[in-house]
């Protein structure tokens, strides 16, 4: 019986010593879309974004205005047709229907491309902001002595209530002017 109790003892006192070092873990939480878009980097990366899609866009509605163009033609012959000039506008409409399905495929070409160019632009500026937001965060919370720092940004987190919201140190720490 005096086994018993020592044993029972000695796990409540491992149970306190446990619960009183997991209770002095500090626990905070930080915005990191509102860090990451607040960054000077982020602005510049962003409108460098802007332009390459608006070059892309432009490109491709030069294409698309060709593609009309050949569109409205042959709907023009198609309505001009008759049996008296079907010799001459039927080889024009099957040449037509070939520039049709060519700039089709071009654009669809030319549409993918411009798609995996602006990804790649992205990845390759927004990479280094990542990195960049990454290593504050992680020299703030040692710096802090944080166990955990929560993204209420993306994470579903339906409900918090203490814990300490770190986002303007971080901001701080990049040089951000804080609001």
């Amino acid at each position: 019986m005096r086994n018993v109790l020592k044993s029972l003892a000695v796990v409540a006192v491992l149970f306190l010593t446990i619960g009183s070092a997991n209770g002095q873990q500090k626990i905070g939480h930080i915005n990191y879309a509102d860090i990451f878009t607040s960054t000077p980097e982020y602005k510049k990366a962003e409108n460098e974004l802007k332009a390459l899609d608006s070059l892309k866009t432009g490109e491709l509605q030069a294409m698309f205005g060709e593609y009309q163009k050949k569109r409205n033609e042959a709907q023009e012959k198609l309505m001009n047709r008759s049996e008296a000039n079907k010799d001459v506008i039927d080889p024009q409409l099957n040449a037509l229907d070939i520039e049709i399905q060519d700039i089709e495929r071009r654009l669809q070409e030319v549409q993918q491309i411009a798609e995996q160019e602006l990804n790649q632009k992205q990845q390759e500026l927004f990479a280094p902001i990542h990195q960049k937001v990454g290593t504050a965060i992680q020299s703030v919370a040692k710096e802090k002595g944080y166990a955990y720092l929560f993204d209420i940004s993306s994470t579903n987190i339906p409900y918090y209530q203490g814990g300490e919201d770190v986002s303007n140190d971080i901001k701080t720490k990049l040089g951000i002017a804080v609001q």
